[in-house]
Order: structure tokens, then C-alpha cells, then sequence
């Protein structure tokens, strides 16, 4: 049988609404990982895989030819990654771990194959991948119209990923004015958002950097409504 924490975070997944039956199953054929900070689980045109994040903050990229990265998602506790690339396959994107996680893979063979028999399976994936659409929407909507703290915790964020090696610090090695540049700001007002945020315990600023302490907190940072 899992353990609580994934029968925890599976409760809290959109498989909770398939069949007991079937979750029963996917609970006690997966595998349990435990992976320190900037482990890459998932690389461009790998065979599918679905894992459900126990604990922990993962992201989604994708990479041009000159190496630039774009985060095209954030993944947390009771997300679960590769519904898209089970139902189209292998997928132009990588994944990392920013956090220390726990992940639970998922038999993807047996969870595909029930969606092809069960309409109300293959009713909860299509819904999965629908709220998957939606945040990819308002993560461009972000990217083009949130507020300077929103950008500046996402670019910060976006950032210091790209450039963490495995188990390595999450840095940002980015000057305020750089900052300031990539978010469509001036150093001023970028200097008055990284001091509210070291406030906060989320980022600690170096003198050629960032250093983001939270980085599930700094995420947080990029949905507030109320950024300044």
C-alpha cells in the first residue's frame, strides 16, 4: 500500500474523481522518488511517464535551438505531470525539480488503457488537460500584463531554474538593472520589490544575484492579484 503522503496527495489530485477501483490500483502499482533540488525527470522527446508530485515544486520548460529556456508550467502537491504527452505522446519540453520532491509515478499504461474503456476516466483526463489550457493562459497573461512584482518574482524564478545544476543553490544571476530591463521596469521600482520580497524570507539579494530561499513561496508571489 502507498504511503500516507501519497494517498494524501492523490486524494487531492483530479484522479481522485476516477473509480476507487482504478485508484486503488494506480496507489499500489506506482513508485515513490525522492529527488533533491534541479534533478531533470523529464527531457525533450523521452517516452511518456505520469507521476503525481507528492511534495515539492517542479516546472516545465521548453528550449530553443540556442539553449534560452520558457517555463510553460509550475507543478505542486497533488499536480500530476504527463496527461498530455499519454493521450499525444513524447513532447518538445523538459522537467525539473526546483525543490527538494517526492514524486509517485503512475502506471501510465494501465491509466491510458482504462480511458479507452471507461468514459468517466477518460472524461477526468480531458478535464485535466482543459484546466491545463487555462493555466497556460494565465501564465502568458502574466507574463504580458502582471504586475511588476508578479514579473519580477516569475523572471527571478524562470531564471535562477535555467541555470540551477543538480542539488546546486537556486540563483538568479541577474542585476537589478538587468531585472529591471527583462520586466519592462526601472531599477528603482524592481530594488523596492526585491527588498519587499528579501523581507518576506522568500529571495536573499547578492551582489551579482538572487537567491531564492522559497522558491514555492516566490511562486506564490507570481498569482497575487494584489502584487504592487
Amino acid at each position: 500500500m502507498a504511503d500516507a503522503d501519497v494517498v494524501a496527495a492523490m486524494a487531492g489530485s483530479f484522479l481522485a474523481d476516477i473509480s476507487p477501483a482504478l485508484l486503488d490500483d494506480l496507489l499500489a502499482g506506482g513508485l515513490r522518488s525522492e529527488l533533491p533540488a534541479g534533478t531533470t525527470i523529464y527531457r525533450q522527446g523521452s517516452a511518456p511517464r505520469t507521476v503525481l508530485v507528492v511534495s515539492g515544486l517542479l516546472r516545465v520548460y521548453m528550449s530553443s535551438p540556442d539553449g534560452r529556456q520558457v517555463t510553460v508550467r509550475y507543478a505542486r502537491r497533488s499536480d500530476v505531470l504527463g496527461i498530455a504527452v499519454l493521450v499525444g505522446g513524447p513532447a518538445d519540453v523538459g522537467a525539473q525539480t526546483l525543490a527538494a520532491s517526492t514524486l509517485y509515478r503512475i502506471d501510465a499504461a494501465l491509466l491510458a488503457t482504462t480511458a479507452r474503456q471507461d468514459g468517466r476516466v477518460a472524461w477526468a483526463l480531458a478535464e485535466e488537460l482543459n484546466r491545463r489550457l487555462y493555466e497556460n493562459l494565465r501564465q502568458t497573461a502574466v507574463n504580458a500584463f502582471g504586475s511588476v512584482r508578479q514579473r519580477v518574482a516569475l523572471h527571478v524564478l524562470d531564471l535562477a531554474s535555467a541555470q540551477q545544476g543538480p542539488g546546486g543553490p537556486l540563483v538568479a544571476r541577474v542585476s537589478q538593472q538587468e531585472l529591471a530591463e527583462a520586466v519592462g521596469s526601472v531599477r528603482e521600482v524592481v530594488a523596492r520589490v526585491l527588498r519587499d520580497l528579501r523581507l518576506a524570507g522568500l529571495v536573499a539579494t547578492l551582489p551579482d544575484g538572487v537567491h531564492v530561499l522559497d522558491p514555492t513561496g516566490l511562486h506564490d508571489q507570481t498569482w497575487d492579484p494584489a502584487g504592487a
